[in-house]
Parts: C-alpha cells; sequence; structure tokens
C-alpha cells in the first residue's frame, strides 16, 4: 500500500512544515499546524479545469484591446460607495464577518436588485440547501427570476455551471464550504480554499465574471482560513456589528480599484438590510 505524503500546513498564514510544530514560524500562532495530504503540481494539472485565456502567449501591452464599461452599479448607495464607485468587472471580492452578522442578506439584496435591471446574477450556496435559501429570500422580499441559485459545494460542478449560465455576477456562499477533488483535505483547509479561490479568481479574470466571496471570520476577527486569501482578490470587505444591535457598518481594508477610507452604514430589520445614508443623524436620534 502506497504510503501518503503529507504536509503540515498553518491555517492563518499558509507557513508549510515538514512535521508538527506548536508554534508557526512565520506568523506565531499557537497550534495553527495541520497535517493535510501533499498533491504534487502532476496531481493537480490532471483533473485542471478547463478556463478561457488561461493559456494565450505574451502579449504587447499596446496590442491589448479594452473596452470602457465602467463600473457595474448595484443600485446601492453605501454599497457601492465602499466599493469604489460600483462593482469593478472581472474583479474578485472578499465579504467578510462573523456567522450570521447578515452577509448572504447583503448580498442577496444586491443580486436582486441587478436582477431586477437585466443582469444576469448567480448565487452559489454552500451552507443552506434551496429551500432554505428561497425561504430567507421570501423573508427579505427577493423574487427577481433572473435570480440564479445553486446548492453546491465542489467546485469543479460550481464552476461548470458558471460556464453554462455565464452571469456576469456571482456570489460564492462560503468559501470555505467549497473543495476541489483534486486535494484530499478537507473544505475549509488552507489548501482547499486557496486551490478554490485561484481558480474562481482565474475564472473571473478570463471571463470578466465579478465574483464576490463570503468568508467567515475566526475569533481573533481575521477571516477564517489562510490570511493568503485577502492577498488573492482584489478588494477586501469587513461587515461588522453586533447581532443584538441592529446597525451595521461595512467598510474595505483593501481595494485596488478605490479608497479604503469610505464606511457604509446599514441597519438590519425583519425585512433585510436598509441603507442608512446619515448615520450620525440616526444615532444621534
Amino acid at each position: 500500500m502506497t504510503k501518503i505524503k503529507t504536509v503540515f500546513g498553518c491555517q492563518n498564514c499558509g507557513y508549510q512544515s515538514p512535521k508538527w510544530l506548536g508554534k508557526c514560524p512565520e506568523c506565531g500562532s499557537w497550534n495553527s499546524l495541520v497535517e493535510e495530504p501533499l498533491s504534487t503540481p502532476s496531481e493537480r494539472d490532471a483533473g485542471s479545469i478547463a478556463i478561457p485565456g488561461r493559456d494565450l502567449p505574451p502579449q504587447s501591452i499596446t496590442a491589448i484591446e479594452t473596452s470602457d464599461e465602467g463600473r457595474l452599479k448595484t443600485e446601492g448607495g453605501e454599497f457601492d460607495r465602499v466599493l469604489g464607485g460600483g462593482l469593478v468587472v472581472g474583479s474578485v471580492v472578499l465579504i467578510g464577518g462573523d456567522p450570521g452578522i447578515g452577509k448572504s442578506t447583503l448580498l442577496l439584496q444586491a443580486l436582486d436588485r441587478l436582477a431586477r435591471r437585466g443582469v444576469s446574477v448567480f448565487y452559489v450556496s454552500g451552507e443552506e440547501s434551496l429551500r432554505q435559501t428561497k425561504m430567507r429570500a421570501d423573508r427579505i422580499g427577493i423574487s427577481s427570476k433572473d435570480l440564479y441559485v445553486l446548492a453546491e459545494n465542489s467546485l469543479e460542478k460550481i464552476i461548470d455551471a458558471i460556464q453554462k449560465l455565464k452571469p456576469r455576477v456571482v456570489v460564492i456562499d462560503s468559501i470555505q464550504t467549497v473543495f476541489t477533488s483534486q486535494l484530499q483535505s478537507a473544505p475549509g483547509s488552507i489548501g482547499q480554499v486557496r486551490e478554490s479561490a485561484g481558480k474562481l479568481m482565474l475564472l473571473s479574470k478570463s471571463t470578466n465574471l465579478s465574483t464576490f466571496l463570503i468568508g467567515h471570520v475566526t475569533k481573533e476577527g481575521a477571516i477564517a482560513g489562510p490570511r493568503v486569501l485577502e492577498h488573492m482578490v482584489d478588494t477586501v470587505l469587513y461587515f461588522e456589528g453586533d447581532r443584538g444591535h441592529p446597525y451595521r457598518i461595512l467598510r474595505a481594508v483593501k481595494n485596488r480599484f478605490g479608497s479604503t477610507n469610505e464606511i457604509g452604514v446599514f441597519e438590519m430589520k425583519d425585512s433585510g438590510l436598509e441603507e442608512v445614508a446619515n448615520p450620525s443623524e440616526r444615532l444621534e436620534g
């Protein structure tokens, strides 16, 4: 019987070691190294996903054709402002926050507004069934027929569905639940999250697909899984607030296409999230 080679990977920063260490020498975290099967480049390439444009040869920058598509407005003033004026075509946005804080509601409402304007949108849930997603949508008044929903965890099936549907915007809820069959480690591990996010980012860049990745945060306030995920994406947003308090704050900690000085304020109600255009006036009252 062939022995499976393994490596110990830090679940916070991605550092790898051939043996277990109590403290990660890279980020200083204690007890964060987890044993995972080690996949070789040939094993990963054997099941690689066909993505258009990934094998293009080097080109002169003057020969590359671009189209001035501007930004895709979600028609949510607070949300668009934090994004830097709207959603950049082909960008990958990571939204982190505590479980149950309202990340899914925020993006479902944004997708619904886009779908009502004829934009093809796709919501992939790895945590809820289609019935549960529909119950949430009914509660917050989402009913656009152009908003497509899939309950799936397999990266290969998700990418296949995206390539068939050809949406302009997709939401993956959450990236920690997605896994690829090319790796033997469990969903949520450093290898799975990094590989899944990398393939989705490659798909987005090559097809001008705008992608939202939802990520849960740890007790320390960092996005669960690899910290390297924040370095891979174009924009990182945090959705914060106290579940016992109705107000939520959306802030950018990284934005390649805009400022990180803007914040958006929302109020959680039974019908969903409502934007607070003048938070100082609302809070004073």
